[in-house]
């Protein structure tokens, strides 16, 4: 199994910043992508940034330009370095990876427990 651990979230004043930290572990062979998603209250959980294991990065329309993901394939930990928060962005945010565990032939979907993040007006 994967084990995804979150870390960095808390409260922040709108402009303010936050980073969100993630810590894979557990019998990976393989990680081909890793992201953070977000979840509000009464909303579906929506894709914030995702970094494949080529590198290519894909970030939602309302982070764009704000908000940067990155990741330490070594360590196999990611970071969400967010700027200029606003109070929509309050929401938990999930780790998540899809990673090949040893042993395994197919990726599957793995997430954190999430960390809350609140952004006051």
């Amino acid at each position: 199994q994967v084990q995804l651990v979150e870390s960095g979230g808390g409260l922040v004043q709108a402009g303010g910043s936050l980073t969100l930290s993630c810590a894979a572990s557990g019998s990976i062979f393989r990680i081909d992508a890793m992201g953070w998603y977000r979840q509000a209250p009464g909303k579906q959980r929506q894709l914030v940034a995702a970094i494949t294991s080529g590198g290519s990065i894909n970030y939602a329309d309302a982070v764009k330009g704000r908000f940067t993901i990155s990741r330490d394939i070594a360590k196999n930990t990611m970071s969400l370095q967010m700027n200029n928060l606003k109070p929509e962005d309050t929401a938990v945010y999930y780790c998540h990876t899809k990673a090949v565990l040893t042993g395994g032939m197919w990726a599957y979907n793995y997430w954190g427990r999430g960390t809350q993040v609140t952004v006051s007006s």
